[in-house]
């Protein structure tokens, strides 16, 4: 499955609504950590079909960023049923990753 971009219009129904566990990767262009991480989030959305990724960008979504208190940059977030099960900042492993899932 291929990644979502997540904005305000459509955070109910690709991340509250959903049937799927959600990952979350809280990002910026300018941000040099959020390109190491970008390819390894990419492959884990191609991979696993029974979860949603989702890509959110900080700069132009400042109040769902604000929302999920990201203060740093990248901030991965797991979500189930609506709810928060996991979360971490900074480059991680796929591994480590997975692990959150």
């Amino acid at each position: 499955m291929s990644v979502i971009t997540v904005n305000n219009s459509n955070f109910q129904s690709e991340v509250i609504n959903s049937d799927k566990p959600v990952l979350l990767d809280f990002w910026a262009s300018w941000c040099a950590p959020c390109r190491m991480l970008s390819p390894v989030v990419d492959e884990i959305a191609n991979e696993r079909s029974d979860i949603k990724v989702g890509k959110i960008n900080v700069d132009e979504e400042p109040e769902l960023a604000g929302k999920f208190g990201v203060m740093s940059i990248p901030t991965l977030v797991v979500m189930k049923n609506g709810k928060i099960v996991d979360q971490s900042v900074g480059v991680r492993p796929k591994a480590q990753i997975l692990s959150m899932l």
